[in-house]
């Protein structure tokens, strides 16, 4: 497999564990809240905390490396608007995490 597949298949894989970690802390963070039970709520957010830095923090620093490897791979320059753009709002959404 040529290098340029393992990268795609890397970013790719990233974004998917971005998402998914993603939407299912926020689900089971509202499943806590909807309950209205502060050490449920509590006792959620102790685990989320724990899954944000293992799954979500480790996809959060992938994701820009094997993109601007994998551009680098393919020959865009990372001063295209697309790329620009997308790392600009990567950076916007990560002011909110």
């Amino acid at each position: 497999m040529e290098l340029v597949h393992v990268v795609r298949w890397l970013h790719v894989i990233g974004a998917t564990v971005l998402l998914g970690t993603g939407a299912g802390i926020a689900f089971f963070m509202l499943m806590a809240h909807r309950t209205r039970d502060a050490a449920l709520i509590a006792h959620t957010a102790s685990i989320v905390v724990v899954a944000d830095y293992v799954f979500t923090a480790s996809a959060v620093v992938a994701q820009p490396l094997t993109g601007a490897l994998l551009a680098h791979l393919i020959g865009w320059k990372l001063t295209e608007g697309w790329i620009v753009a997308s790392l600009a709002l990567y950076v916007f959404t990560g002011a909110f995490w």
